[in-house]
């Protein structure tokens, strides 16, 4: 007989998790749809009621993001101009229905290669905080999503929220997405840029992370080392000179791995571009 569990604080969570397998329950987005027609057959703690787990706050040196805050709220939160890339991956994340309920840990720890969250979290160096009943561990994301719906969560672990470093929020961001059609669908490509602008107008630094492209988002670090130094005019040349090493696309349903590098190569420009924008995309701000 399966078992559900609705703690109410994160110690009561973590006790049971440390008791037995359990499968994690936060916005079931993913959940239930996995399940299809076949029956629940393994024990469930909905963490919905664990209030602690929500909510986005400012410390001397992180934002940190709970577990189980929502795509809506991400959206609606007054932050700096870096989280852009974020507040647009979280207003592509299925319906609005769906923003209103789906978690950003959830999103993470499905570890999907279309996760559209992915790519925007790791452009501001996110790092995953992971409890057990006996450990605090941090992650950067990239670290903790290994593979195609793999990461390093333990069965005894819960994701409790994420923290982005201060250090990782200067400039501006975009995110650009390319699918089939125009809302409600699942990527073929996608890609977050962050460019901080010099006193001179030139690019101080760049980040960028490619979804879609390979069996978990990749951030493209030769690439850039290339922007650091250049004018913003430089960008698309830069990006068509790029060898892109970092993605390994795959043939499916949803395009060629030929056609995903092309657009990854557009899209990572149009990212970039859209960063570079504005008055005031400083490497200061």
């Amino acid at each position: 007989m399966t078992r559900y569990a609705k703690p109410k604080t994160l110690d009561e969570a973590l006790a049971l998790l440390s008791e037995g397998s359990w499968r994690i329950l936060a916005g079931a987005t993913d959940f239930y749809p996995a399940l299809g027609n076949r029956p629940l057959q393994y024990d469930v703690i909905d963490i919905n009621g664990i209030d602690a787990l929500r909510g986005i706050v400012e410390s001397d040196s992180h934002f940190v993001i709970g577990a189980r805050t929502s795509w809506a709220e991400v959206d609606k939160t007054p932050l700096p101009p870096a989280f852009e890339a974020l507040k647009q991956a979280a207003r592509e994340i299925g319906s609005i229905q769906i923003q209103n309920v789906a978690s950003v840990a959830g999103n993470i720890c499905n570890a999907s290669p279309a996760a559209d969250g992915v790519p925007a979290l790791m452009i501001l160096d996110a790092e995953v905080e992971l409890r057990s009943r006996h450990e605090l561990r941090i992650l950067p994301l990239g670290e903790f999503i290994v593979g195609n719906r793999q990461t390093k969560l333990r069965e005894d672990e819960l994701v409790t929220a994420l923290h982005i470093p201060k250090a990782s929020v200067a400039g501006r961001s975009a995110f650009v997405k390319l699918g089939a059609r125009r809302y409600l669908v699942i990527s073929i490509a996608m890609a977050a840029a962050r460019v901080a602008l010099d006193d001179q107008g030139r690019i101080a630094s760049a980040a960028i992370s490619v979804g879609s492209c390979s069996a978990a988002a990749q951030r493209l670090r030769a690439l850039e080392a290339s922007l650091a130094g250049q004018e913003p005019e430089a960008i698309e040349a830069t990006v068509q000179a790029a060898g892109l090493d970092e993605l390994s696309p795959i043939d499916d349903v949803r395009g060629s791995a030929g056609y995903r590098r092309s657009a990854a190569r557009e899209i990572v420009t149009r990212a970039l571009l859209q960063a570079a924008g504005g008055s005031q995309n400083r490497a200061a701000a």
